[in-house]
């Protein structure tokens, strides 16, 4: 792989003053971008001067691709929002999640930058096993990635799931719940920083499952809105954000720099620290170059098994009103997975 060469040329990155431009003078984008161990990266690049997220200041990599990326800090849920208004061109967000606006806002997604392999998890108080959950509400987050996680592997595990009651519950207030002992939440389907912060807290608390059993099915991305895509500059705003993630990435695998950046990505992620951030990356697995995140787009079980399954749930669920169009290689549909882009810095094509 070429790719690892190229990046050698962004180590001096935080040294580099951002340059400002007049407005205008060069294509600008926003992400949207929520606080998530794999997306706080680009929160992390600001901060290093890789890019700058303040409209009209370059960092390294603007300056390289000439873009202007603006980010957007907020929750998940106006991420979302943003996006399906056209205020963002591209979010942080889903393989399910993204579904929904893709039925009126054409989306392509571009990078997918971790997969959850423990990060979402069944957490219960009183219950020994999952045979010993069959009948009792379990609270969480409707159709999510929680709803999602906690169906797909009871239907793995060969039960069904129609006998598991699941129950709308914001995932911080059930957690709160549990963690506080309220007797009426027994069971909570939640992901990190719920996870660990309950198992820590509640001693007679444990884990009946997670998505390790679902590995490569809860795609955390980066999406653009096709619109957004075919503007001047659309092309090299995606190639400015995957050298950025794999940049970070690179410092993570780097003995020298990796817990500096590890902290300060757990200071974007609910503050925490060094060690916990190593429990974090453990059950959210990044796909941490071109090869790798190429190897999960082209697999067969991810386009035959993994989105279809993704889609029936949605559809089951009333997340979307009707089955959206899926189409892999860069092909026009309601969301399509493009992989141009991480062919060319995968093969060392630069720019």
């Amino acid at each position: 792989m070429v790719f690892g060469l190229m990046m050698l040329t962004c180590c001096g990155c935080s040294s580099t003053k951002p340059d400002s431009v007049a407005s205008g003078s060069v294509p600008e984008f926003t992400l949207a971008w929520s606080e998530y161990p794999s997306w706080s990266v680009f929160g992390v690049a600001d901060e290093l001067g890789i890019i700058n997220g303040s409209p009209g200041q370059l960092g390294e990599l603007e300056k390289k691709w000439n873009v202007d990326i603006v980010l957007k800090g907020v929750d998940y849920d106006t991420c979302i929002q943003l996006y399906g208004s056209n205020a963002a061109d591209a979010v942080c967000i889903t393989n399910i999640d993204i579904l929904g606006p893709a039925m009126d806002r054409p989306g392509v997604a571009v990078l997918p930058t971790s997969t959850s392999v423990g990060g979402d998890a069944c957490i219960a108080v009183g219950v020994e096993n999952v045979e010993g959950l069959k009948g009792k509400v379990t609270r969480g987050l409707e159709r999510s990635v929680s709803q999602y996680a906690f169906q797909r592997i009871l239907t793995k595990r060969g039960l069904n799931y129609k006998e598991y009651p699941f129950t709308n519950m914001d995932p911080g207030a059930a957690a709160t719940a549990m963690q506080t002992g309220d007797a009426s939440v027994g069971s909570i389907m939640v992901w990190n920083p719920f996870v660990m912060e309950t198992l820590n807290k509640v001693s007679s608390s444990r884990r009946l499952f997670d998505s390790s059993e679902i590995p490569d099915e809860i795609i955390d991305m980066v999406v653009v809105g096709r619109d957004s895509l075919g503007k001047e500059g659309g092309a090299r705003f995606v190639r400015c954000l995957l050298e950025t993630f794999y940049e970070i990435n690179r410092r993570m695998d780097d003995p020298a720099s990796a817990d500096k950046t590890l902290v300060a990505i757990g200071a974007k992620f609910s503050n925490l620290q060094l060690e916990d951030m190593k429990q974090v990356v453990s059950q959210t697995r990044f796909y941490k170059n071109p090869d790798e995140a190429l190897a999960l787009l082209t697999s067969q079980q991810f386009r035959q098994t993994t989105m279809p399954s993704v889609v029936a749930f949605s559809v089951e669920n009333q997340i979307v009103s009707q089955q959206p169009t899926i189409e892999y290689d860069g092909a026009e549909a309601q969301l399509s997975f493009d992989l141009s882009h991480l062919k060319r810095l995968s093969d060392g094509v630069d720019p």
